[in-house]
């Protein structure tokens, strides 16, 4: 935390610009020519997008194990004048990049970069068809955040370096977004105190930005560890005290009172160990739960019971029980300002031209998947997403921490299928084929016209501070779900990748040799089962 200060504070020294550069006036007709500036480097540049966007899909790293993905994004900041400060919140494949042009404005820009266990697929291949059988894959699409938001940052760097214009681009990765444990570990270190304002970014098949609640939960992820004692299960078994049983009614335990949970909340669970062999009582089990609701209060509440169900199932098994949190997600809270003027931005983008090959591959993987509308990709903006009114229950997202340190909006950029599953094979076909390519370029313009506009009109900041201290937060207060003493689960996923890492390796992209990852993998765009 404190390193990260004095980076940002030595960073800004240095680069030397006037103070008073950051509070130059601009007119309107300034501001439209340096945003069309920023719009027409990131067009320029959308090889470079292109290129990123499939590396990171061909390295296909589940979280906490990204450490391919890490090497190659911070290595492109770091040739291009960033900072790196790695392994932050003691997460070795986290980092933050910073460049600064002197006094005005610090913007974060994030997104994830971990994939979905199982989801290997070749891109542009409209059914099952894994890379790796088994294999991790990009069934979110998260290979293509960061491409995102490293295209707009190099162009808005460019635009600032040439005009002088104050301000300091911070770029960060949402590690283990799918396990929810790192945002809430980088707020909780203090690597917001500093930060003006974040634009994360998350693919969609429409590009798009809210304000307000949204829906959806926040939740705790918590592991349950029993022990026991072990003993031959034939031989002896009244000797054993069976740790699995103790995990088995916990899971019980937990499923009666599920029957009396609210509709907003959600909860599920797995068996993290469940003994070695039949033969043997277990002396060691685990189950691991996602406690959901749409409120911090009502998470506590389920994380509280679902405590007391633990000790009981404990007691009546004559183990003992120990806790773990592994993640926690806030509900999320989308800034006002940022997000309207966002979104002038969206409608000056628009969406993508799709072709012919577009719209087929996409019609084809919605037939494929049963989807509930076979009508391709989106040819018309979604409208501004406004407050929710009425919660409703849904998925979560880390970035609900940082939404309540600094003023944050989620900008949803087009480079997916819409009607798929989620964290399915079939939502990976599309991440490195030009839907996604286009998408993420679309993605980019929208975002550096909007770091422009915060960047040449620091109204527009102090509005955004505004709804955030008056609004925002007037009655509701952030409260960490971790506590100082908390590490991150770096140890999750760690045999799953190391599995597949030598299998995968054969299968990176290598753009030196290859135009397009298609291309590497001999694959026909679209390719269509008849």
């Amino acid at each position: 935390m404190k390193t990260t200060k004095i980076l940002l504070s030595g960073i800004m020294l240095f680069a030397g610009v006037a103070t008073s550069t950051a509070q130059k006036k601009y007119s309107k007709s300034q501001v439209k020519k340096l945003k069309a500036e920023v719009e027409a480097i990131v067009e320029a540049n959308k090889k470079q997008t292109q290129v990123m966007v499939d590396k990171i899909f061909s390295f296909a790293e589940l979280g906490f194990q990204e450490e391919e993905s890490s090497k190659y994004l911070t290595g492109i900041l770091e040739e291009n004048g960033f900072t790196i400060e790695h392994s932050i919140s003691n997460i070795p494949t986290a980092w933050f990049a910073t460049w600064s042009n002197g006094e005005g404005p610090v913007i974060a820009l994030g997104s994830d970069v971990d994939c979905i266990p199982k989801a290997s697929q070749y891109p542009g291949v409209a059914y099952h068809k894994p890379i790796v059988e088994g294999a991790p894959g990009h069934g979110e699409g998260h290979n293509s955040g960061i491409p995102l938001n490293i295209t707009s940052a190099l162009a808005v760097k460019e635009v600032m370096e040439k005009e002088g214009i104050g301000g300091t681009l911070i770029l960060w990765p949402g590690i283990a977004e799918e396990l929810v444990a790192a945002k809430a570990w980088y707020v909780r270190d203090g690597l917001f105190d500093d930060i003006d304002m974040c634009i994360f970014t998350h693919v969609s098949s429409n590009l798009s930005v809210s304000w307000g609640p949204t829906r959806g939960t926040g939740l705790i992820s918590v592991e349950y560890m029993f022990e026991g004692e072990a003993a031959h299960s034939a031989g002896a078994p009244w000797r054993g005290r069976s740790a699995l049983d103790a995990a088995e009614l916990m899971n019980v335990g937990w499923n009666y009172k599920r029957e009396h949970l609210h509709p907003l909340k959600r909860s599920h669970s797995i068996f993290t160990d469940a003994g070695d062999q039949p033969n043997v009582v277990p002396s060691k089990a685990g189950i691991w739960f996602y406690f959901r609701d749409v409120t911090y209060e009502g998470i506590m509440e389920m994380y509280a019971e679902a405590n007391d169900i633990a000790k009981g199932a404990a007691m009546m098994t004559g183990t003992t029980m120990t806790s773990r949190v592994l993640g926690t997600a806030w509900p999320r809270h989308y800034n006002k300002v940022i997000a309207e003027t966002m979104y002038e931005n969206i409608k000056e983008v628009g969406l993508p031209e799709w072709t012919e090959a577009d719209q087929k591959l996409a019609k084809a993987v919605q037939t494929q998947v049963e989807s509930r509308k076979i009508e391709g990709l989106p040819t018309e903006l979604s409208e501004i997403g406004m407050p929710v009114l009425e919660p409703v229950s849904g998925g979560s997202d880390d970035i609900g921490d940082i939404s309540w340190k600094v003023p944050t909006v989620t900008m949803r950029f087009p480079s997916n299928i819409p009607g798929l599953p989620g964290h399915h094979w079939a939502n990976a076909i599309a991440m490195a084929t030009p839907i996604a390519h286009k998408g993420a370029t679309a993605g980019a313009k929208a975002e550096a016209m909007t770091i422009m506009d915060f960047l040449l009109k620091p109204e527009l900041l102090t509005q955004a501070w505004d709804y955030f201290n008056n609004e925002q937060t007037k009655e509701t207060k952030y409260e960490p779900m971790i506590s100082a003493d908390d590490m991150p689960p770096t140890f999750l996923n760690k045999d799953k990748q190391d599995m597949f890492r030598p299998a995968l390796e054969a299968f990176y992209y290598d753009e030196t040799k290859y135009d397009t990852y298609l291309e590497q993998l001999g694959v026909e765009y679209p390719t269509i089962k008849e």
